[in-house]
């Protein structure tokens, strides 16, 4: 069914939601996006699934838009980008409104849109080797429709430290930072995931999921508003004239023979 996904799920109801791009590093491609809000549907319907592991396939957990979707991008007009935006935008609600527990296991590295992800779920584990950055403003635009979990996650002193400066930080940092629970030497992190998804197995799956709705519900609001106000900055981001010159001068390096 999904192409840039695998997803198993054991005899326990843990099923494993693996992004499975590892030649791209695990781009964010259109067709990923879709196939990542799909995913997300479609477990948190299956009455089978008691819980979710998100992992990746291959050296990095997520690096952030692809580049072929990016120069998409560029190219297209105003209503593509605020429709493509908006996909990526409702991929993320989905993910953090999943009514599973949703636990992020980052074997690597993590940018951009990665970081936003690991933002969504409810606990994110990750290697001690592994780096992060919201790297959206070196190439012109911002880290717009992640903002709204990265904020809930970090909350916004912490947040200001990287959300701007486009600054790499380690997996020590990210626990400071609130975007990793814990970080544990690569070979530890199967059972460190393992820990955390233990003790659902021993709850009552409605009963998880109406306290992840209420403490949602309690949360910061992100509602259909805030989700087109951050698809607008992105919007108005990439159009101006240092986006267009900074993600040409990136794709022609990255594209170069």
């Amino acid at each position: 069914m999904f192409e840039t996904l695998n997803i198993s799920t054991d005899e326990r109801g843990v099923a494993v939601l693996m992004l499975d791009r590892p030649k791209k590093h695990n781009a964010l491609s259109a067709q990923m996006i879709g196939e990542l809000h799909a995913a997300a549907r479609q477990l948190g319907d299956d009455d089978e699934v008691r819980v979710v592991v998100l992992q990746a396939a291959g050296k990095t957990f997520c690096a952030g838009g692809d580049l072929a979707w990016m120069q998409e991008q560029m190219e297209a007009d105003a209503k593509i980008r605020f429709r493509e935006a908006r996909k990526l935008a409702e991929m993320l609600w989905a993910l953090n409104t999943i009514p599973k527990p949703l636990i992020g296991a980052l074997q690597g590295n993590a940018f951009g849109g990665g970081v936003g992800i690991a933002c969504v779920c409810d606990v994110a584990i990750g290697a001690d080797h592994l780096k992060m950055g919201l790297t959206e403003t070196r190439l012109g635009i911002i880290p717009a429709t992640i903002a709204p979990y990265v904020v809930a996650r970090m909350g916004a002193a912490r947040a200001r430290r990287v959300f701007m400066s486009g600054r790499l930080f380690g997996a020590g940092e990210a626990v400071d930072l609130g975007v990793l629970a814990r970080a544990v030497p690569a070979s530890d992190l199967d059972m460190a995931v393992e820990a955390e998804v233990e003790p659902y197995l021993a709850c009552a799956t409605g009963a998880v999921a109406a306290a992840k709705a209420l403490l949602h519900d309690l949360g910061p609001v992100i509602d259909d508003l805030v989700m087109d106000r951050t698809v607008n900055a992105l919007v108005s981001a990439w159009e101006t004239e240092e986006a267009g010159r900074r993600i040409s001068a990136f794709l022609q390096k990255k594209f170069r023979p």
